[in-house]
Order: C-alpha cells, then structure tokens, then sequence
C-alpha cells in the first residue's frame, strides 16, 4: 500500500516539474513551439515607420504600404513656416524636440474610437515611442497645449489636461509668454515674429550652447546680433539656435 502511495506522488512531482519545465521553455525559449510571430506587447499601438517630422505636431509616416501624413490628437504647437502666421515663438523648438524624441525608439501610433482622418487627409493619431506618449511629453516641456478637443477622440483628455497644467505652473516653454497661448491658438498679434526684435550692435554676449542662448532668446538670434556666433548656427541660414 505504501509503495503504490509513493509511486503516485513520485509521479505526481514528475508532472509538476515537467509542466514547470515546458512553462519555463514558452516563455524563455518560444521558437521552440514554432512561435515565431512575436505578439505586439502593448495593445492597441501600431508599429509604423518614420519618414519626416513636419513640425511639432505632424509627421509623415508609412501607413499600411504609403506615405501619409499624421496630426498629432488633442495638441497644438506653435507654426514654423505658415503662409500667414510664419514662423511663431517656441515653433521651431517644438519641431526640434519632436524630431529628438522620435528618434529614440519604435514608433507606434494608436487610434482613438472616432474619426481616423481630418479634412485635409491627415491621419488623426496619438504618437508613441518605446510605449512612452510623445504628446505627453510635449504638453509637460511647454511646447505644446491641448487643443482640437472633438469628441469621441478624448480618450488621453485627462492625462494631457494634467500634463498641460504642470507646465502652465512652471510656467515653462509657451507659457513664459503671457497670454501667448490662448483657447483660440498662439496669439501671433501679440507675439509676431518680429516682435521678437533683436539688437545689431552692442556689446557681445557669449552662449556656451543653444540651450543656454534660449533662455533669453526662446526664438534664436539674427547674423549681426550680439550674441551669434558661427558655432551656433548650424545650417548657415544667418540665424542661430532657431
């Protein structure tokens, strides 16, 4: 009787460590199984690829086979080259911190229940990279506001609202210019470009980077400015740290 005992949990704690071995070899080692489709880890989220970064808010990106453009949802960022409203205080930052953040990781974008383009034929998306929201992240650096709010596309509302208002407190980015963001957009009548007027003689100031030139000037510096300088100005356009 003892015996037949001890042959049933003999085989008993055999089953169990096999079941753990298999258990331990899908999840380490799945092409074993013949599992070679990796499932996407995040639902939801669609892997697609980069062409260009437009401006702060949209992008170009191939999208089941073709290049469309995609705008950014519930985001609005200042404009670096409209025909009318030119290139806006704290655009051109905006752009380049898009540009820096989509070049980290996978890019994926995700849909919200509504509308998935607008009137002009641009994809409506929210941007991820790495699973980390990029619309997020600009909202908490003050480069961009909530904005375009049509529902049923609200399902991040709350979490950008959030994000916006630390920013707004810091009073970082968009916000270090009174009354610059408005419910109605980037107030260009009292921000216009060249309101942002520089000197052209003076004695020189010196930047050790572009960070540092644009805590004082958010919107760069013109060629006979005194705070150029050559090593700033990258693209050779006569402006430096745009």
């Amino acid at each position: 009787m003892n015996e037949k005992k001890q042959t049933k949990s003999g085989k008993w704690i055999s089953s169990f460590l096999i079941a753990v071995a298999v258990a331990i070899a899908v999840i380490y080692f799945p092409e074993i199984f013949g599992e070679e489709d990796i499932q996407p880890s995040r639902s939801g989220l669609i892997p697609v690829e980069l062409v260009k970064t437009i401006d702060g808010d949209t992008i170009k990106i191939i999208y089941e086979g073709k290049e469309v453009n995609v705008r950014y949802l519930l985001i609005d960022t200042p404009e670096t080259n409209h025909p009318r409203l030119g290139k806006q205080p704290f655009g051109q930052q905006a752009k380049t911190r898009n540009q820096e953040l989509l070049q980290k990781g996978q890019l994926e974008i995700e849909f919200d229940i509504g509308d998935k383009y607008d009137k002009y034929g641009r994809l409506l998306a929210y941007i991820y990279i790495d699973g980390e929201s990029v619309q997020g992240q600009l909202l908490k650096e003050g480069l961009a506001r909530v904005a375009y709010v049509y529902p049923p596309n609200t399902r991040h509302l709350e979490s950008f609202k959030t994000a916006e208002s630390q920013a707004k407190k810091s009073g970082i980015g968009i916000w270090s210019l009174e009354d610059y963001a408005t419910d109605r957009g980037f107030d260009s009548e009292k921000y216009p470009k060249e309101s942002m007027k520089q000197p052209t003689s003076g004695k020189e100031e010196y930047f050790k980077n572009c960070t540092e030139l644009r805590k004082n000037y958010p919107d760069g510096v013109k060629k006979g400015h005194p705070a150029y300088a050559d090593r700033l100005d990258r693209n050779r356009d006569g402006r430096a740290c745009e």
